[in-house]
């Protein structure tokens, strides 16, 4: 199976790489092999999701390589479904330069193995939908933030007066803090909800809810900071620069999260 992991590595690469050729000199052939390459991309690893599944015997969602290669398939399965909506060269380019970065460093990570009796434990329906609706929550934060930054990277050049045809590729402001916004609109309801799950799971399961693990309040303080968003945008009517830089700030908080906080925590695996 390593082959395939190889050529999964190669054909990403590959993919960004004709995206960005595709953002820095304009051409429709190398555009369309970056998305082809893409998708043989997410078929391949929907079909090591799925081989790991069968030989495994269990949804191979558990350890940190396992989570960070679904939360890669997700970003890469809204980019292929956002392709035909926004015509974005640079949006493509930024989410999966992101992506095979995650990749990268998922597939240096030790491949742990939890023993069958956790694993007995783990899989529970609650704990199935917990960990995928966090997952699903995390590739729309991730988009919201390619939006946010792309936005800012947008403003700034406008305020600095430097024009060109290639800003074009950036599209309206309006429209990048429009899409952010969307973005944060699903991911909010989806984290919150697989927290209550997860904070179900875990009363169900091991009698009580680790209140004070360091994931679980960093992923409390993830959702305060995106509902704070939320209300900034939507309530107080809060528009530009400064929102596109609090919804920044609310990912690096995400990441910090992500990354960090696990290995601080009693009773998460990843």
């Amino acid at each position: 199976m390593s082959v395939l992991y190889f050529f999964l590595l190669v054909s990403y690469s590959l993919s960004v790489l004709g995206y960005f050729v595709d953002f820095m000199q304009p051409n429709q052939k190398v555009n369309r092999m970056a998305f082809w390459l893409l998708s043989i991309v997410w078929i391949v690893q929907l079909f090591l999701f799925i081989y790991r599944f069968v030989t495994l015997e269990r949804l191979p969602i558990m350890t940190a390589f396992e989570g960070m290669f679904v939360y890669v398939w997700i970003l890469v399965s809204i980019s292929l479904i956002l392709n035909a909506r926004v015509r974005m060269n640079i949006f493509m380019l930024l989410v999966n330069t992101i992506g095979f970065i995650l990749l990268s460093i998922s597939l240096m990570m030790p491949a742990e193995e939890v023993s069958s009796r956790l694993a007995d434990v783990l899989i529970t329906e609650f704990l199935v939908v917990h960990v995928g609706l966090l997952m699903l929550s995390y590739g729309a934060f991730t988009i919201s933030f390619v939006f946010a930054l792309l936005y800012v990277i947008h403003h700034k050049l406008l305020k600095k007066k430097v024009w060109g045809r290639w800003m074009e590729k950036f599209g309206s402001l309006s429209s990048l803090e429009r899409y952010s916004y969307y973005a944060v609109l699903m991911g909010t309801p989806l984290l919150f909800t697989g927290l209550i799950l997860g904070m179900v799971w875990a009363a169900m399961t091991t009698g009580g809810v680790p209140w004070f693990d360091l994931k679980v309040l960093s992923s409390f303080l993830v959702l305060l900071v995106y509902g704070a968003y939320l209300v900034q945008y939507r309530v107080a009517g809060m528009r530009g620069y400064s929102v596109s830089l609090l919804n920044t700030a609310a990912f690096l908080l995400l990441l910090i999260n992500y990354f960090l906080s696990s290995e601080f925590s009693d009773f998460h695996i990843w």
